[in-house]
């Protein structure tokens, strides 16, 4: 059935087509892949290609205009890969800076990209009044509120329309207050358990927990610059990692000291000046180890220990009385794991998230915006 344009008018309405996917060029497209190979390989370069040619071979991603060599080739061309040779002379072909840049980046897209759309990203904290930072919301002046906090634009427009052009005149009732919100700064720790039942069961759980390391980094140093992240990994000990060592970071054979974990958490917290500070954990086991005083380990990994266990709820109550809460990430299903971080959670007055780990990544990222908009005292 036709319409007739000048009998009807127009008509407006929706118009559906397939979805055709942007472009790409030949090396965006392996490029894509390319770095996930690389996060899953800890960054083995050698392996990571080796993956790309298999799976080449199994979904045809290349053809003869463009094959797996010259995409090596663009990557030296680019800046990703370079040759390094070692001392006693044997080398070959490694990642860059610039890869591992672009890998962060990646991961904040793949994590973060899901929350851009509800959020407005103000990243303020829930405190009004002599701020440093503008909302665009605007009030009535009010006795005591500083001269440089009055908007002249503002206050004008309320004159002209309050007494007119011909007799202009402004009063205190004319006068209108842009308001303000202070910015909070947040020091973060983010704990990554490397034990061994990281990548047991069949279950790759140290790859979300880089990416989700990864893509927080990038967000607070682009965003969010004046804020701090360390990071630190724990399994017999506890030790911090760069950010540029994420990509390479591997499960132990391990197991989870979780006390010691804490303990130089909060060694690097008391060195912060922010006021807001806090420890995100990702974990999926139990701790069951200790180093005692005379450097040995005590280790027991049948069931919860109850003198590890106190342990670590002796840990949480120190934090706690240095205002740090503690939001753990808990990346198992037994019930008697999630018992012990209920009463681990109680003795810290924290977080815990029972959490696999397809959507820990969004979890940790709302956890961080929310807790910047209040004041931790």
């Amino acid at each position: 059935m036709k319409y007739d344009n000048e009998k009807y008018g127009k008509r407006k309405g929706f118009l559906f087509k397939n979805y055709k996917a942007p472009y790409q060029s030949p090396f965006d497209k392996l490029f894509d892949i390319f770095r996930e190979l690389i996060t899953h390989t800890s960054g083995d370069l050698d392996e990571a290609l080796d993956w790309l040619r298999e799976l080449d071979k199994e979904y045809k991603l290349t053809d003869e205009d463009y094959t797996i060599d010259d995409f090596i080739e663009d990557l030296k061309k680019k800046g990703y890969i370079r040759e390094e040779i070692e001392p006693d002379g044997n080398g070959g072909m490694v990642i860059t800076a610039k890869t591992e840049r672009s890998i962060r980046q990646r991961a904040l897209e793949q994590i973060f990209g899901n929350l851009k759309k509800g959020s407005s990203g103000n990243h303020k904290s829930k405190y009004q009044g002599r701020g440093d930072e503008h909302t665009g919301e605007f009030r009535e002046y009010r006795y005591g509120d500083s001269l440089e906090r009055i908007s002249m634009t503002e206050s004008l427009r309320n004159a002209q329309i309050n007494h007119g052009m011909d007799d202009f005149n402004l009063t205190e009732d004319d006068l209108v207050v842009e308001e303000t919100q202070f910015k909070a700064q947040m020091s973060t720790v983010l704990m990554i358990d490397i034990s061994h039942s990281m990548i047991l069961y069949g279950e790759d759980r140290i790859t979300p927990a880089k990416k989700v390391a990864m893509a927080l980094a990038e967000l607070i140093t682009t965003r969010y610059p004046k804020d701090t992240l360390d990071i630190l990994v724990f399994g017999n000990d506890a030790w911090p990692i760069k950010v540029k060592d994420l990509p390479y970071l591997r499960v132990g054979p391990y197991h989870t000291n979780t006390v010691a974990g804490l303990q130089l958490a909060m060694d690097i917290l008391r060195r912060k000046r922010n006021t807001n500070k806090q420890i995100f954990m990702i974990t999926d086991g139990k701790p069951s180890c200790l180093r005692l005083n005379d450097g040995t380990y005590y280790k027991n990994s049948v069931g919860l220990d109850s003198y590890i266990v106190d342990k670590c709820y002796t840990m949480a109550q120190q934090a706690r009385k240095l205002h740090i809460p503690i939001t753990t990430f808990m990346i198992a299903q037994d019930s008697y794991l999630q018992q012990f971080v209920r009463h681990f959670t109680e003795a810290n007055q924290g977080k815990a998230f029972y959490t696999g780990i397809k959507g820990l990544g969004e979890m940790i990222f709302e956890d961080y915006e929310q807790n910047r908009k209040k004041r931790i005292r």
